[in-house]
C-alpha cells in the first residue's frame, strides 16, 4: 500500500464505517480493514490518519484503536516465528510513535500508550533501546500533558513486572530499566511533590499535577515488585517520609462531591497504601524504622474516612496494609494493648463489614457487577473482603481471642436479627457473612471451604439460620438473605452432612424463579456445584437417582431464567443445565424433547452477536452432551439431530461467524463418528472446509482435522470420487511447516495411509516423506519428532518395514541407517499414550521381524538398536493415562478451554486405533514376531540377540520370553 491521499481518504471511510451501528455496514468494513493490515505501510498509513488535525477527532480514536489492535494481533511473531510486520514498518512505528503519543489527544494518547506497552514487550529493550531515553528526556518540558503520557506510558510497560514469573530475561530487562529510569523518576517525584505544595491554592493544576503523583506512585509499585532495587533502598528516605506526607495530606481543594467516584486524593492515597503493603509484606527489615508511623497514619485514616463507595478501594487497601503488619509475628506487641482488639473490631472490621445503600443498589441495579463482586473471587478490593483478611491475620495470632470476640457479635447480630425480621435483616446478613468467611480456613474453586475453624457448627447453623432462608419461597422478599443463605450452602458445600446437601436440591431449584438475577444466578451456580461434589467413595454425591425425580423442575426452571430480561445469557444457568443433563445421563432424554428447542433457539439468536463466551460453551457443551446421551441408547437419533441443527448450522458457516465454526465442527465430528458412512451432507462440505481462508483461523484447525479424519475413514472412496486427495495434501503441507499445527497434519496424512488404496498414495508418497525431512531439517522440534516416528512406525505396520526403508532410502541412499541412529535410537523413548506406544510397537516388530534389510541385508547392525529402544519403550514408567471423567471436570480449568480453540468436554475425540486391534500385548506382540523369524529362519534369533544387545536389555527380552512360554531357538 502506497502512503498517498488516495489510501488516507480510503482508510478513513472504512474506519468511519466501523463505527457504524448498522451490523451490515460495520462488520464489512471490520473485514475489509483485517484483510488489508498485513499489507506494507498499513500501520503507517493508521499513524498518519491519527496524528492529521483535520480529521474529526473520533475518526482519530477509531484508527488509534485500530492501530492499537493491528499491533495487538500482529507485532509479536507467531508460533512459527513468521513475522507479519515489515522489518521497515516496525523500524518506522518505532521511530514515529513516541512523538507522535506525547502530542495527541488524551483519548489517542492513552490508546497508543498501550500500543506502545504491547511493541515494547516484544522490542524492548533489545530492537528498542532508546525508548526510556525518549521518554525520560520529556520530564524536563514542565508539561503535565506530556509527562501523564510518559509515565502513563511506562505504567504500561513496567506493569507487567507485577505478575511475571522470576526469570534471568526478566532480571536483565528490569536491571537496564532501573539502571535508565529509577533515578529520573525519583527526581521527577520530588519536582513533582515541590510543584504541589507550590500550587496548593490552585484547585486546577493541583488536580492535574496529583494525577501525576498516582502515576509515580503505581511505577514505584511496579518497579520495587519482584525484588528491592538497590536505587530504591538507598533512596527510601527521599520516598518513604513524602508518601507519609502525601497520606495525610487534607487539602479541601481536593475533596469532590461525588460519593461514587474516587477523586485524585482517593487514588493516590489508595496507591501509597498498596506500596506500604508491598514494603510491609516483602522488605519488612528495611522498612521497619518507617512502619510504626504509617501504622498510626492509617489507622487514623481509617478512622477518619467515611462509607461512601468513592472511599471502597482506599479502605480497602488500607486495612490490607494492617493484615500485612499483623502477619509479622514481631509486631504481634501493636495489637497487644488493652482494647486494641475490640477497637479494631469496633472500629474497622465490623462497620466494613455492613451491607450497605450502595451495596443494595449494586445488587438490584448492576446484579453482574455484584456477582463478580462476591462469588467470582473479584471482591479482594471491597470492605468486607479486606475486613475478612484482617480477621483472619488477627486469627492466626489470637484465634481463641478472635473467635470469641465473633462468636457473640454473630449471636448479637442474629438476636437482633430476629427481633425484627423485615427491619433488621442486614444484622443477619452480616452474621452469615461473617460467619461464611470466617469458618473458611482453606478452600478451593472446586471443592468449596475444605478447612473450617471453631466459629460456629456448620450443620447447626444451617438448620437454624440457613434452611429457613431457602425454604421461604415467597421470591420476591428477602432477596439478599436468600442469596446469603444460597451462598453458604456453596461455601460449604464439602463440610455439610451429605444429607443436608442433598435435601437443599429442592429448594434451590424454587429459588431458580426468583426475578432477582442475583438470587437465580447463585441458585443455577450452587445446583451446579453441588453436582460435582464428590461423596467418600469419589462418586457424585449427587447421583442420577437423587436428581431425576426434580428433572423436570430443575430443567423447566433453568430454562425459565433465559425467559427473564437481564439473564436471557446467563452463563450461570447454562452452565447448571449442562451439569444437570450431565448427572441425568440417560434420565435425561424424556426432558430433552422440551429442552432441546429452547437450546435451538438461544443458538440463532446468540450466532447473530456472539458476545458471551462462557454461555456458549456451556451452550454447545450441552449439545455435545445431549447428542452422546441419546445417540448411546437410541443410535438412529442421530437423523432427528442433523434436521434440526444443520439449519442452524449452515447459517453459522455461510455468515462465517468465527467464533462458533470449532464448535459447529466438533459437533458435527460427534454425528459424523456415530455413523458408519458419510452421508451427503457431510461429504458436500468437504470441498468448502478445503478453502485456504478456513485455515488461516488457528481455533479452526483441530476441529476441521478432525471432521476430515473422521471422513476418510469412512469413505475414503469419497476422497478419490470428489478429487481432493491433492487439496488434502496441500493442508497436510501447510499444518506441518507449522510449528503450532504440525501434529494435526500427521492425524491427515496418517488416516490417508491407514484407508486409501496403496495405489492411490503411491504416487504422493516419496514427496510426503520429503515434506517431512525438510521440516525436520529446518524445524526440529520434541513434538514434530514424536510424530514423525509415530506415523513412521504406523507405516511400517500398514506397508511393511521393507517400504519404509525404500522410500526413505530414494530420496537419499543410505539414509535410513541415519534415521534409526538420529531418531529411533535417540527418541523414540519420548513416545508417551497408549495408542502411540501401540503404534511403535506394530511397526518395529515389523522392522525387527519382517524386513529382510535388517534381519540378513545392508542394515543388520541396526537390529539390535532399534530392539533396545523398543525395550526402552515398554520399560520407561508408564505415565497416567486415565482421563478425568468429563462430569467433574470444570470447563474454565480444562487445558481445552482457550481463547481461540476451546475443545468440548462432552465431545472428546474418540480413540481410534489403526491397528485394528492387532497389538493387545506389546511385549507378547514382541515375542511372536521373535518366534516367526525363529520358526523361519533357525538359529537367527540367537545370533541377533548376542550381536549388540546390551545385557540388560537382553535380561528383558528373557523375560518377555519366559512370560509367553515360547523356545526361540
Amino acid at each position: 500500500m502506497e502512503l498517498n491521499e488516495q489510501n488516507l481518504q480510503q482508510l478513513a471511510t472504512y474506519l468511519g464505517q466501523t463505527l457504524s451501528p448498522d451490523p451490515a455496514i460495520r462488520r464489512p468494513a471490520e473485514k475489509f480493514l483485517e484483510s488489508i493490515e498485513r499489507n506494507e505501510n498499513y500501520s503507517l498509513l493508521l499513524l498518519n490518519l491519527l496524528d492529521n488535525n483535520a480529521v474529526e477527532l473520533p475518526y482519530r480514536i477509531s484508527a488509534a484503536i485500530t492501530f492499537k489492535n493491528f499491533v495487538k494481533r500482529n507485532w509479536k511473531p507467531d508460533e512459527d516465528g513468521n513475522s507479519h510486520v515489515s522489518e521497515k514498518d516496525r523500524a518506522a512505528v518505532r521511530q514515529l510513535i513516541v512523538e507522535l503519543m506525547l502530542r495527541s489527544p488524551e483519548q489517542v494518547q492513552r490508546q497508543l500508550s498501550d500500543a506502545i506497552s504491547v511493541i515494547g514487550r516484544c522490542d524492548f529493550p533489545a530492537r528498542w533501546p532508546n525508548l526510556i531515553g525518549d521518554l525520560t528526556a520529556r520530564f524536563s518540558s514542565g508539561d503535565f500533558h506530556v509527562i501523564n503520557g510518559i509515565l502513563r506510558t511506562a505504567h504500561s510497560l513496567f506493569e507487567r513486572y507485577r505478575y511475571e514469573f522470576k526469570s534471568n530475561e526478566l532480571w536483565t530487562e528490569i536491571k537496564f530499566v532501573l539502571d535508565n529510569f529509577a533515578k529520573p523518576l525519583t527526581e521527577l517525584f520530588v519536582a513533582t511533590m515541590a510543584l504541589a505544595e507550590q500550587h496548593a491554592t490552585n484547585a486546577a493544576a493541583l488536580k492535574v499535577i496529583v494525577s501525576s503523583l498516582v502515576l509515580i506512585c503505581e511505577l514505584f509499585y511496579s518497579l520495587n515488585y519482584q525484588d528491592l532495587p538497590e536505587y530504591f533502598e538507598d533512596n527510601m528516605e527521599t520516598w518513604m517520609p513524602r508518601f507519609l506526607q502525601l497520606l495525610e495530606l487534607d487539602n479541601k481543594l481536593l475533596q469532590t462531591e461525588d460519593e461514587e467516584e474516587a477523586g485524585p486524593l482517593e487514588q493516590l492515597r489508595t496507591q501509597i497504601c498498596d506500596n506500604v503493603a508491598l514494603y510491609a509484606q516483602k522488605y519488612d527489615e528495611e522498612f521497619g524504622p518507617y512502619l510504626p508511623r504509617f501504622v498510626q497514619s492509617v489507622w487514623k485514616l481509617l478512622a477518619s474516612t467515611g462509607m461512601q463507595v468513592k472511599y471502597d478501594l482506599l479502605v480497602s487497601n488500607a486495612i490490607q496494609f494492617l493484615s500485612c503488619v499483623v502477619e509479622r509475628p514481631h509486631y504481634k506487641g501493636i495489637f497487644e494493648g488493652d482494647g486494641v482488639l475490640s477497637q479494631i473490631c469496633e472500629k474497622i472490621i465490623v462497620p466494613n463489614m455492613e451491607f450497605r445503600v450502595s451495596d443494595e443498589e449494586l445488587f438490584e441495579d448492576n446484579p453482574q457487577e455484584y456477582i463478580r463482586r462476591d462469588v467470582e473471587g473479584s471482591d479482594v478490593d471491597t470492605r468486607r473482603r479486606a475486613a475478612c483478611d484482617l480477621v483472619k491475620s488477627l486469627s492466626r495470632l489470637f484465634e481463641q481471642r478472635i473467635t470469641q470476640e465473633f462468636s457473640q457479635y454473630v449471636q448479637v447480630m442474629l438476636a437482633k436479627a430476629a427481633e425484627n425480621r423485615t427491619a433488621n435483616w442486614k444484622h443477619k446478613d452480616a452474621a452469615i457473612y461473617l460467619v461464611t468467611s470466617l469458618a473458611a480456613k482453606g478452600s478451593t474453586q472446586k471443592h468449596g471451604v475444605t478447612q473450617t475453624s471453631s466459629l460456629v457448627n456448620l450443620d447447626d447453623f444451617y438448620q437454624a439460620q440457613i434452611l429457613p432462608e431457602l425454604q421461604d419461597q415467597q421470591l420476591t422478599q428477602s432477596l439478599v438473605l436468600k442469596a446469603d443463605a444460597i451462598k453458604y450452602v456453596m461455601a460449604f458445600r464439602s463440610q455439610l452432612r451429605p444429607d443436608l446437601v442433598r435435601a437443599s436440591l429442592p429448594y434451590l431449584a424454587g429459588l431458580l424463579r426468583s426475578p432477582s438475577v442475583v438470587v437465580h444466578s447463585y441458585a443455577a451456580m450452587a445446583i451446579e456445584k453441588l453436582l460435582m461434589v464428590r461423596a467418600a467413595d469419589k462418586t457424585p454425591l449427587l447421583q442420577s437417582q437423587h436428581v431425576a425425580p426434580l428433572a423436570k423442575e430443575l430443567l423447566t426452571n433453568l430454562v425459565f431464567v433465559f425467559s427473564q430480561p437481564a439473564s436471557q445469557e446467563n452463563e450461570y444457568a447454562m452452565k447448571a443445565v449442562m451439569r444437570t443433563c450431565s448427572a441425568l445421563q440417560e434420565a435425561a432424554i424424556p426432558h430433552l424433547g422440551e429442552l432441546l428447542p429452547t437450546l435451538t433457539t438461544i443458538l440463532a439468536q446468540v450466532s447473530k452477536n456472539p458476545s458471551k463466551p462462557h454461555f456458549n460453551h456451556y451452550l454447545f457443551e450441552t449439545l455435545a452432551l445431549s447428542i452422546r446421551v441419546v445417540c448411546k441408547s437410541q443410535p438412529a437419533a442421530v437423523a432427528t439431530f442433523e434436521g434440526v441443527l444443520f439449519p442452524h448450522f449452515q447459517t453459522i458457516l455461510q455468515q462465517d461467524v468465527q467464533e462458533f465454526v470449532p464448535y459447529v465442527f466438533q459437533l458435527l465430528s460427534v454425528m459424523l463418528e456415530l455413523q458408519t458412512a458419510v452421508p451427503e451432507p457431510y461429504q458436500a462440505l468437504l470441498p468448502h472446509i478445503l478453502a485456504p481462508v478456513l485455515w488461516e483461523k488457528t481455533g479452526n484447525v483441530p476441529p476441521l482435522v478432525r471432521f476430515i479424519a473422521g471422513c476418510v475413514r469412512r469413505d475414503p472412496q469419497a476422497i478419490i470420487r470428489i478429487d481432493k486427495l491433492p487439496a488434502l495434501l496441500g493442508v497436510f503441507q501447510k499444518l506441518i511447516a507449522s510449528r503450532a499445527n504440525d501434529h494435526h497434519g500427521f492425524t491427515i496424512v496418517s488416516a490417508l495411509f491407514e484407508s486409501l488404496p496403496e495405489a492411490a498414495m503411491e504416487q504422493y508418497t516419496r514427496q510426503l516423506f520429503q515434506l517431512m525431512f525438510q521440516r525436520l531439517t529446518s524445524s526440529k522440534t520434541v513434538k514434530f519428532v514424536k510424530s514423525l516416528l509415530v506415523f513412521f512406525f504406523l507405516f511400517a505396520h500398514l506397508r511393511g518395514g521393507q517400504k519404509l526403508i525404500d522410500v526413505i532410502d530414494n530420496i537419499q541412499a543410505k539414509m535410513f541407517g541415519m534415521v534409526v541412529e538420529r531418531l529411533v535410537v535417540t527418541e523414540a523413548q519420548k513416545i508417551s499414550g497408549t495408542q502411540d506406544k501401540l503404534i511403535c510397537t506394530a511397526g518395529m516388530v515389523n522392522l525387527l521381524c519382517d524386513t529382510p534389510a535388517l534381519l540378513d541385508g545392508p542394515y543388520s547392525q541396526y537390529w539390535a538398536p532399534i530392539l533396545q529402544a523398543l525395550i526402552g519403550l515398554f520399560e520407561l514408567p508408564e505415565a497416567e493415562d486415565g482421563v478425568e471423567d468429563a462430569h467433574f471436570v470444570d470447563v474454565d480449568e480444562s487445558q481445552g478451554y482457550q481463547a481461540a480453540f476451546s475443545q468440548l468436554l462432552f465431545a472428546p475425540p474418540p480413540i481410534h486405533d489403526p491397528l485394528k486391534g492387532a497389538v493387545s500385548s506389546p511385549r507378547e506382540h514382541l515375542v511372536r514376531g521373535l518366534q516367526r523369524v525363529a520358526q523361519q529362519r533357525p538359529g537367527r534369533v540367537p545370533a541377533l540377540l548376542a550381536s549388540g544387545l546390551a545385557p540388560e536389555a537382553a535380561a528383558f527380552v528373557q523375560k518377555y520370553v519366559q512370560a509367553t512360554g515360547v523356545i526361540l531357538q
